[in-house]
């Protein structure tokens, strides 16, 4: 039998900017936890996600309090995962950050999401999305705001995911 890695089959990769969270005047960044606006955009994310028949093998989310948050209102909404891993190195990535946690998936994963922050998870989607002209794509380049949400499928190991490798299946901004 093939080993999984060794096969080329469809991957799909949900790239989840964090929903809206309170003002970071009287804490720390990383202690923020979600406005009311931003958990009932969360539910509508899982909602979405739910919709689309979107069911994680494993969810990469930043160790924030927004995000694990943001994770936990889509969980109650719906959204499903095998695995959730908590990766620090989310928090504040760039798009080369972040490509680097997405390529140490498990081959086994054949869907993935990841949840961040601006502007890492927006250069990302724009990154990976193959060049085109699609309202979803020249949406995207223009706004990502909280709880913006793309879904890209492709059909290359994690490990070996590079700019352009995908193809932009939806970007959408659940609200709730």
């Amino acid at each position: 039998m093939a080993d999984p890695s060794d096969l080329l089959i469809d991957r799909t990769l949900v790239l989840l900017r964090h929903a809206k969270a309170v003002p970071p005047e009287s804490m720390a960044d990383l202690d923020r936890p979600l406005a009311e606006r931003g958990r009932a955009d969360a539910a509508a994310a899982g909602r979405y996600l739910v919709a689309q028949g979107i069911e994680a093998d494993l969810v990469l989310c930043s160790p924030s309090i927004r995000t694990t948050e943001t994770w936990e209102y889509a969980a109650q909404a719906g959204a499903t995962t095998t695995e959730l891993w908590f990766d620090r190195r989310i928090y504040n990535a760039d798009t080369d950050g972040l490509l680097d946690v997405v390529q140490e998936a498990s081959p086994d994963a054949r869907t993935v999401i990841l949840i961040g922050h601006a502007p890492g998870i927006p250069w990302l989607a724009d990154q990976l999305a193959l060049d085109g002209t699609s309202p979803d794509r020249v949406e995207l380049t223009k706004k990502y705001p909280t709880s913006g949400l793309t879904v890209l499928h492709h059909t290359s190991r994690w490990s070996d995911l590079t700019a352009d490798d995908c193809d932009l299946v939806s970007y959408v901004i659940p609200r709730g």
